[in-house]
């Protein structure tokens, strides 16, 4: 009976500590959450001490602006400022409506200024023309006369001056001279008699982003010419047509079955070009002819080279003749006097004899 407590001193002490040990565990838990809610509460007040530090610092930024605006007088820049955003409110509402316009309206004003540009060009020259002609005029007269003799035997001292009327009369002739064709061949690669290009046998076209179409200063249409233009007989300085590199072909299917015998190269003299020079300009061509209805073998006419210093237009003797009458043509650029990025066509000519 003795040996009883002391077990049972024990499982009180055990006890104890258990209680003591699940007071202390329920009084951690509510601190901890206490703790948490607090730091939620500083964190949330803070957001909105500084949102409303920032909103009141953009406030007075913006009334600082506002009243320095209010004393700074801007009267001619502003009016400026609403002239320029009208001006190009102006043109924006013009390349809308270009936009708009039909494909064929945009290809008649594209025809129409290509013509008013090309007959001012024209008049320019034939102004400067008769100048020149007028002034070799007076010096074949002035020379004429002072090597005449009167009746007596004497040097003539005072030779008639020229009337207005005969001398332009005699202008009026040399243009007409100048105006006729210096080949005086018949041309069976001439679009207006029937030759057209055939572009599946052509090479493509140089593109060139600064040739566009503008209006009111703001270009809205690029185009570059089409390889038919050597086909045409209107050669001025720009209307050609350009291919990439110093390599290229064209097909040209002709007015009609011919017996070719030569053909003409035609360019622009450097006198006349805008750049002083004339390097686009092909060097080293070839000539062939295409047997069948222009999907045949090729048959070499020749080999030429057109000479850049010499007359503009220039005809060649091809150096084949052939057996039976061609209706297309095939002109092979193989050369050209120095330009990097394109090579320029204004005219090619193929003549002959019409053939059955």
């Amino acid at each position: 009976m003795s040996g009883r407590p002391k077990p049972r001193r024990g499982a009180r002490t055990l006890t104890g500590h258990s209680e003591e040990a699940g007071g202390s565990a329920s009084l951690h838990i509510p601190l901890a959450e206490d703790g948490s809610r607090e730091a939620s509460r500083l964190t949330q007040s803070w957001k909105i001490v500084i949102s409303a530090v920032s909103i009141l610092t953009l406030l007075l930024i913006g009334l600082g602006n506002h009243m320095w605006l209010q004393e700074t007088e801007f009267p001619h820049k502003s009016r400026q400022f609403y002239a320029l955003i009208a001006e190009y409110g102006s043109r924006l509402y013009n390349y809308q409506a270009r936009l708009r316009m039909p494909k064929e309206q945009l290809e008649l004003l594209k025809k129409e200024s290509q013509t008013l540009e090309n007959n001012f060009r024209e008049i320019l020259f034939l102004i400067e023309q008769i100048d020149v002609l007028k002034a070799l005029l007076r010096d074949t007269q002035d020379g004429l006369h002072s090597h005449s003799w009167n009746v007596d035997g004497d040097w003539d001292q005072e030779p008639p001056e020229a009337t207005d009327e005969e001398m332009s009369n005699l202008v009026n002739y040399v243009l007409k001279k100048l105006r006729e064709d210096q080949v005086q061949m018949a041309d069976y690669a001439l679009k207006s008699a029937g030759a057209s290009v055939i572009e599946a046998g052509t090479s493509e076209s140089y593109k060139n982003n600064k040739a566009k179409l503008y209006w009111h200063r703001i270009g809205f249409l690029t185009y570059e010419m089409p390889p038919d233009i050597i086909l045409q007989p209107d050669v001025h300085p720009g209307k050609c047509w350009a291919f990439p590199g110093s390599q290229g072909h064209v097909l040209i299917k002709l007015a009609g079955r011919i017996m070719p015998t030569a053909i003409t190269m035609e360019h622009i003299s450097e006198k006349v070009s805008p750049s002083g020079n004339i390097s686009s300009a092909p060097k080293e061509f070839s000539v062939h002819g295409i047997s069948k209805q222009c999907d045949g073998e090729e048959i070499f006419l020749g080999q030429f080279i057109y000479d850049k210093t010499g007359s503009t237009v220039q005809t060649f003797e091809l150096q084949r003749n052939v057996s039976e009458s061609l209706l297309c043509v095939k002109l092979k650029i193989l050369s050209n006097w120095g330009h990097p990025k394109y090579t320029c066509l204004y005219r090619f000519r193929v003549h002959g004899t019409p053939g059955e």
